[in-house]
């Protein structure tokens, strides 16, 4: 059982994905939050890590912390790798000493990107580019250290009110460009950050329950698309002509970073856990919708 006014560690709290999950947890019960972003504790730091975790004595932690610069992490692997590596292993060291269960939230780069199948929780990694090594380091020390009680959540294509994402983009785009050329040769998910907090929240509940086997976890969407797929349904939402968006390939937008031509996840895992999987993509946009308009233009 879970223990009544248990604490919940967030560190990231400030970004897109833990804004989101702090709304979450308000309404969970007995679930008391300590808020942590990255000004008021550097995952990086061991001794700071440590601090917080022997202070606030959480139950569980979650970790949203992470560098996000894909392109970035190519000139800057060692720097992303202190964020996206040493932290989730000083946040698992920690929760190793104070007892606590941790979960942390990784990527969909952690693979080769080269699959013709959703990749099952157990398929063999195989990054291309700085950012998926750096995270994948990050899995590799959470389920090292905590065997019985870490937790590694795969998401990706995230979009969500609280910051700028593809969602938003195309939104103010749709706005000035009469037409837009869009990628159509990389698939995913795409995924409010809403569904995957209350994802998270469920695994946390179920794993102080004792009902959620430790370990892999995707947190995406069901179904999937293309970027110019997406791309169409945020127009058609809009009220715009989805024709006015066109195909193009990746190879025209060319990044310093590797992007993932198949990003599709399976989802088997969470049954494991009694948790159904995250819902259909195009039912989320369409329920985020009039939240991501409202912050885009509002």
């Amino acid at each position: 059982m879970k223990p009544p006014n248990a604490t919940w560690l967030v560190t990231g709290a400030a970004g897109m994905l833990g804004q989101d999950l702090l709304v979450r947890l308000r309404t969970e019960p007995g679930a008391q939050v300590v808020a942590l972003g990255s000004t008021a504790l550097d995952i990086t730091d061991p001794e700071a890590v440590a601090t917080a975790v022997a202070e606030h004595q959480p139950v569980l932690v979650v970790n949203c912390a992470a560098w996000t610069g894909v392109d970035d992490a190519e000139t800057r692997e060692a720097q992303a790798a202190r964020i996206n590596g040493d932290g989730p292993r000083h946040l698992a060291e920690a929760c190793a000493k104070s007892g606590a269960k941790l979960i942390h939230v990784s990527t969909d780069y952690v693979f080769a990107g080269d699959a013709d199948r959703p990749y099952a929780e157990d398929a063999a990694t195989g990054p291309r580019g700085a950012y998926g090594r750096t995270k994948l380091a990050g899995e590799r020390a959470v389920l090292d250290t905590l065997p019985e009680d870490g937790y590694v959540v795969r998401t990706a294509w995230l979009y969500g009110a609280a910051r700028g994402n593809f969602v938003r983009t195309m939104i103010r785009l749709e706005g000035v460009k009469d037409t837009l050329d869009v990628v159509d040769d990389q698939r995913g998910q795409p995924t409010w950050t809403v569904d995957l907090a209350d994802h998270l929240v469920r695994l946390g509940a179920a794993a102080l329950a004792g009902d959620a086997p430790a370990g892999v976890y995707h947190g995406t969407s069901s179904g999937e698309t293309t970027w110019f797929g997406f791309t169409r349904e945020i127009f058609r939402l809009l009220g715009a002509d989805p024709e006015r968006v066109h195909p193009t390939t990746s190879a025209a937008f060319a990044r310093p970073a590797p992007r993932p031509a198949y990003s599709v996840l399976g989802h088997e895992r969470w049954r494991s856990a009694g948790i159904e999987p995250i819902r259909d993509w195009k039912s989320a946009l369409a329920e985020a919708f009039p939240a991501l308009v409202a912050a885009e233009r509002g």
